[in-house]
């Protein structure tokens, strides 16, 4: 094993953790094939939005995080930009696969209720692509979607998808390339190449991204409205790919990796994910608080189907596990500087925003199911652990193509690996 001073480095992607990964995904694959197979169809196609949402979130937030970087022109980040990267050189397969899901379920129909009809309609976006909806005269007919038809119409839908996936993919590949450039030219020519193509994205992100959850999200329930929601979506991915991050480099330190990675950094990790876990919950409150105090009770619809009783608990444990925990665990500094404390404090908010993904799509997709109690867990659990063990095995095999574990040509190295808080 090299040691922490050798920045000629490089991961090797062998052993258990490749082994178990390819295990999450059978398994995965074995979950959904058994989910259409029960005649679980509808639920299915739920969670594989879900866990394809959220998949291709993480992956954007690694170019997001990245992007950050070069644009406040930190220093304490260098030595680890290597871990989002990876997330960066993921998101191509990432956004192909929820790209796929979104077409499936947009084409593929079943027999279900809406509005207490039975009626045929897509396994995904029922309420705005059901045959009839835009069309006067048609027993489907509804007023409020026909003025929604020139922005909720699949076509266009779908190249909006297109596009945003596409233009965030470009710039996390054009990110990973520069980087490793600079490793083998040298100079600032790269990083400033960096820097410019970082505000690019930033720019294009920030007006994209809230459209790019309003599409896949927000129009599962498409007579509902609110604008906070773009921002309460940032929230949960920026929250999540820090968790992340942090997990993948405990787990790299663990394994002889990035001995250059100390407390220091990890603090600066932890500050960012107590930080931005209160403003998620900041966002979560307001977007509330907006519908209350303007007096639109049209719009409580969204939280009265969530405080139905099948979702009820789970609105409420989304609080305590995305809020009370990071609060009430790394609140202090000494706790962000506990390796074992903030790793928990991570992996409880990997559940967490999937559970606030779950209480944002469940409801409009799938609706309250007796079987939330009585089964829950079964069809979520596997399709979870299978999108895991593909983002594992995708990000440690990208990790290992990287020439050098640490990016070091990068004009601030020095800083970042006398990084002292």
């Amino acid at each position: 094993m090299n040691t922490h001073n050798n920045f000629d480095e490089r991961f090797e992607f062998t052993g258990k953790v490749k082994t178990y990964s390819l295990v999450a995904i059978v398994i995965g694959v074995i979950t959904i094939a058994a989910g259409f197979l029960t005649n679980h169809g509808e639920r299915t196609f739920a969670n594989l939005l879900l866990m394809g949402y959220y998949f291709t979130c993480v992956c954007t937030a690694g170019v997001f995080f990245c992007a950050l970087q070069y644009v406040a022109q930190a220093g304490w980040s260098a030595s680890l930009l290597r871990v989002p990267q990876a997330f960066a050189r993921v998101l191509p397969i990432a956004a192909v696969v929820l790209f796929i899901i979104i077409l499936a379920g947009l084409n593929l129909t079943h027999t279900t209720v809406i509005e207490g009809k039975q009626v045929v309609a897509p396994y995904l976006y029922k309420i705005w692509h059901q045959s009839g909806v835009t069309v006067k005269g048609s027993e489907n007919y509804d007023a409020v979607l026909a003025g929604k038809a020139g922005f909720l119409n699949m076509p266009f839908f779908l190249i909006r998808i297109f596009l945003f996936l596409g233009a965030y993919t470009t710039f996390g590949w054009l990110l990973a390339k520069y980087s490793e450039t600079e490793d083998e030219l040298g100079g600032v020519f790269y990083y400033r190449k960096s820097f410019t193509i970082s505000a690019a994205f930033l720019v294009v992100f920030g007006f994209t991204q809230p459209v790019f959850s309003f599409d896949v999200i927000m129009s599962l329930e498409a007579h509902w409205f609110s604008t906070m929601f773009g921002w309460y979506n940032f929230a949960a991915m920026w929250v999540s790919c820090l968790s992340i991050i942090t997990l993948m480099i405990i787990w790299l330190r663990s394994e002889g990796y990035m001995q250059w990675i100390t407390q220091d950094h990890l603090h600066n990790l932890g500050q960012l994910i107590f930080g931005f876990s209160i403003f998620w919950t900041y966002v979560w409150f307001a977007q509330f608080l907006l519908i209350y105090y303007a007096n639109i009770p049209e719009e409580t619809v969204y939280f009265l189907r969530r405080w139905e009783p099948e979702f009820k608990p789970w609105f409420w444990i989304n609080i305590v596990l995305n809020f009370m925990a990071p609060l009430l665990i790394i609140m202090a500094r000494d706790s962000k500087r506990i390796t074992g404390v903030l790793k928990v404090t991570c992996l409880i908010l990997v559940a967490g925003h999937w559970l606030d993904y779950f209480i944002m799509i469940m409801p409009g997709t799938v609706g309250p199911q007796s079987e939330w109690y009585t089964e829950f867990g079964l069809i979520e659990l596997g399709v979870f652990i299978g999108f895991a063990g593909l983002f594992i095995f995708l990000t440690l095999n990208a990790l290992s193509k990287f020439k050098s574990l640490i990016p070091k040509k990068h004009p601030f190295l020095q800083e970042s690996l006398h990084h002292h808080i």
